[in-house]
């Protein structure tokens, strides 16, 4: 039997619109910042789903935050671990703030919900 022991990055996708709005904002951006997002993805897939400070942090339940600074900007990427060593970029947004948005927390926390309602996509 092969096992695969290598950990997968998808993206959340809407179970309503069918659209993947992490990975579209990611594409929205320069090519320089978001090959610095994809490099950090990358260095996330390769750790098994796991950054210590100053690259990631937990945010609430299992929702993990995936912290990219470029040229005094301040992107965070919200992210969860699946059982089939899927990790699956949930929400991404441009932080603003000191203090991570609540309103960004709820965005996470909604496609989280639907994404395991739906977990037959990611597998």
């Amino acid at each position: 039997m092969i096992y695969n022991k290598e950990y997968k990055v998808k993206f959340y996708c809407n179970s309503r619109t069918g659209k993947e709005p992490a990975l579209d904002f990611i594409e929205s951006l320069d090519n320089k910042i978001s090959s610095k997002i994809s490099k950090y993805i990358e260095y996330l897939r390769i750790n098994n789903g796991y950054l210590d400070e100053p690259y990631s942090r937990h945010i609430k339940d299992k929702i993990r935050e995936l912290r990219v600074d470029f040229a005094n900007n301040n992107y965070r990427l919200f992210y969860f671990c699946i059982i089939n060593r899927t990790i699956i970029v949930l929400h991404a947004y441009l932080k603003k703030t000191n203090k991570t948005p609540e309103k960004e927390i709820a965005i996470a926390e909604k496609n989280l919900i639907d994404c395991l309602n739906n977990i037959e996509k990611y597998e």
